[in-house]
């Protein structure tokens, strides 16, 4: 019977430290873009909603990547710095390729966020595929 939850322990581990990698990612997240996402989102704004669940969801694609090809706990904490590194590079992008992005979703284009989130999501794929080795 024991047998069944001998990986337990590290089930939790890397479960713990995967909430704490969401938690400084969506701290390093907010506090990149000029406006206030949780306000945006308290107050019902979609493009806001979009463009941070699609960070989030970019971000989680590299980290679950990480969790199951990782060979040790730093391992996954390294890989989980460089997903948070390469989520911040698309951030750059998607304010990059689309002119007054932030003021948009600001304003609630749907647009913006979409877009915003979706470059989030493109690039979380991209990396989530190159961590695997």
């Amino acid at each position: 019977m024991l047998d069944y939850v001998a990986g337990l322990p590290a089930f939790l581990i890397y479960f713990a430290i995967g909430l704490a990698a969401y938690g400084v990612f969506g701290a390093v997240y907010t506090r990149l873009t000029p406006h206030r996402e949780v306000e945006l989102i308290r107050s019902g704004n979609l493009a806001a909603v979009t463009a941070f669940l699609g960070a989030l969801i970019g971000f989680s694609l590299p980290l679950a990547s990480a969790a199951a090809n990782s060979v040790s706990i730093v391992d996954y904490i390294i890989w989980a710095i460089i997903g948070t590194l390469v989520q911040v590079l698309g951030f750059f992008i998607a304010n990059f390729t689309m002119q007054d992005l932030h003021e948009k979703i600001t304003r609630g284009e749907i647009a913006a966020g979409l877009w915003g989130g979706g470059i989030a999501l493109v690039i979380g794929i991209l990396n989530a595929a190159c961590m695997t080795y």
